[in-house]
């Protein structure tokens, strides 16, 4: 077997025995975090046609945009999100303080990318948290990737937004919709249960 991925295989192990023993306190949650880039840029995607007729999808030319921070925990369902202008350290910061008031009684760990900013020397990691890194190049891994992956073909796909207030108001409704079943079901993490 190659070495790399030997090399994935015993993280992944290793992650899993971490989650495990973070679990066994009762005031435990893990996350999976991660930030996507939305703007008024449309999804052109297939869509259902009689044969024969082109359809078409309005656009709209403009470059706006804002980012969507997520966290999604694959085995309680639980979620929490928030819209900000830019993916820096700054923004993460603000992020991470934000959802550890969200959750001011639990401990939590939260899994991500190994993007810059969730590495930087100038991170500031709230008291109750616990920060893990997945292995480097392997966004496939990251469970709140099929949130992505739901949210743009599901909300954003060959639909015209009239300003980033109408794409964030339409994310945040659907966002809203996503219930704790719907969201353990979407971004389920086979590598994490047993």
């Amino acid at each position: 077997m190659p070495r790399l991925i030997l090399k994935r295989r015993n993280l992944l192990k290793k992650t899993q025995q971490e989650v495990a023993n973070f679990l066994s306190s009762p005031d435990s949650l893990v996350f999976f975090c991660d930030e996507s880039r939305f703007g008024l840029q449309p999804h052109v995607g297939r869509c259902w046609a009689r044969k024969g007729v082109r359809i078409s999808a309005p656009v709209n030319p403009n470059y706006q945009n804002f980012y969507v921070y997520s966290s999604v925990s694959p085995i309680t369902g639980e979620a929490f999100s928030l819209f900000l202008p830019r993916v820096n350290t700054e923004m993460i910061n603000l992020y991470l303080a934000e959802m550890s008031g969200a959750f001011p009684d639990k401990k939590i760990m939260v899994i991500w990318d190994q993007a810059g900013w969730h590495k930087s020397k100038s991170l500031k990691t709230p008291a109750n948290f616990s920060l893990e890194c997945l292995p480097p190049y392997s966004p496939e891994l990251d469970p709140v990737e099929k949130l992505w992956q739901h949210l743009k073909k599901h909300v954003c796909r060959n639909r015209m937004f009239i300003d980033e207030d109408d794409l964030m108001d339409t994310l945040a409704e659907e966002l809203k919709k996503l219930t704790p079943d719907r969201l353990k079901d979407l971004c389920r993490c086979s590598y994490l249960m047993h």
